[in-house]
């Protein structure tokens, strides 16, 4: 099975549905974060690995403790997803914080910043036209 092909694809998308389920319900560590959502799971071909971005609402500090608690019930979420998800092998789960969140709030401003600077020296150039 080839990366990003049909059936990769959809393996990515059961396994991102059971791992939403299982991480928002099941995994009682006091750790996670309880608003942390799963953006996005790379199953690779062969079935061995998985990669598991989270993010949460809270601060970065929060993500990687909800990093570290899942990471700690890695063997739990793991037992959880070979009941949900019929696979021939079972994913070896690795949880990676997901910080693309941030990063479209961080440009967003900046984006914000540099319309209001473009404003104002427009702004400036008329003012002297007029006069």
């Amino acid at each position: 099975m080839k990366k990003g092909s049909i059936k990769n694809n959809r393996i990515n998308g059961e396994v991102l549905k059971a791992m939403t389920e299982i991480i928002g319900s099941e995994v009682k560590d006091p750790n996670v974060d309880p608003f942390v959502s799963v953006t996005r799971v790379e199953v690779t071909p062969d079935l061995q690995f998985c990669k598991c971005y989270v993010s949460t609402l809270g601060s970065a500090e929060e993500l990687e403790k909800t990093v570290e608690g899942l990471t700690r019930a890695r063997g739990f979420i793991r037992t959880e997803l070979a009941h949900r998800v019929n696979l021939r092998k079972t994913p070896e789960i690795t949880f990676i914080p997901d910080r693309s969140m941030e990063y479209a709030i961080e440009m967003s401003k900046k984006i914000d910043e540099l319309l209001k600077q473009a404003r104002s020296t427009s702004e400036g150039s008329t003012d002297e036209q007029n006069a």
